[in-house]
């Protein structure tokens, strides 16, 4: 009688070990920071050697720097698609006034709901840039959020601003993005976080216009828009 074999051990699989890793490293940063996060947490949260972290990645900052680039490309992907499209539900009144130019028109909108209303579950619940701020006291990590965000933010609202200083004031409209996030999901400031986008949305669309110098998309807006998180 013949004795049966062992079986053999299963090969690991390295793309979905590479993205589990990736998955769990882009939880930690966003809910720990670059300094607070360890490769050995990172491996732990798969379960696998940590030295897997290094074969895949490099480094803690190369895979920082993966977490931070894969960010900025959602961020900057969705709001491509919002100006390609015309982010929004009954276009109407916005796109009549903003001409066939209308998804521009609407970027800054897009944008608003991403911050404020996207399922970005993927970052412990905020969204990608305000949840990578925690690691912005470490200057590698600092510069390649600093990276992202003018290629997400900056780059887009600038090239849909006419007129002169439209890099400062891409940069202005930004930062009150970025400042209604924190303002929302760190500090907590009472008001601001129980608002949702609908109650945002006029306010922050006439500001906009004003910044990017063009008119005010129509504030309900907002098909095409990230889905909000339930």
């Amino acid at each position: 009688m013949s004795t049966p074999e062992s079986p053999r051990p299963r090969r690991r699989d390295r793309a979905a070990t590479r993205a589990a890793l990736l998955a769990a490293a882009r939880l930690r940063f966003a809910r720990d920071g670059y300094d607070a996060t360890g490769v050995r947490d990172i491996a732990a949260d798969v379960g696998v050697d940590p030295a897997l972290v290094f074969r895949y990645f490099g480094s803690k900052q190369r895979l920082f720097a993966e977490v931070t680039a894969g960010a900025g490309a959602e961020v900057a992907a969705g709001a491509t698609a919002g100006v390609g499209t015309g982010a929004a539900a009954g276009a109407g009144a916005g796109a009549e006034e903003a001409g066939d130019d209308g998804g521009a028109a609407d970027l800054p909108l897009w944008l608003l709901r991403s911050a404020v209303a996207a399922d970005w579950s993927d970052y412990a619940g905020e969204h990608p840039f305000v949840a990578l701020l925690r690691s912005s006291g470490h200057e590698d990590a600092r510069t390649q959020l600093q990276q992202q965000i003018c290629d997400s933010y900056v780059r887009q609202l600038a090239a849909v601003s006419p007129g002169p200083d439209r890099e400062l004031r891409a940069e202005l409209l930004s930062a009150w993005l970025l400042g209604i996030g924190v303002a929302r999901s760190v500090i907590r400031t009472p008001r601001l976080a129980e608002a949702d986008f609908a109650e945002l949305a006029p306010y922050f669309a006439e500001i906009a216009a004003m910044l990017l110098n063009r008119p005010a998309a129509a504030a309900d807006n907002t098909s095409n828009t990230p889905a909000a998180a339930d």
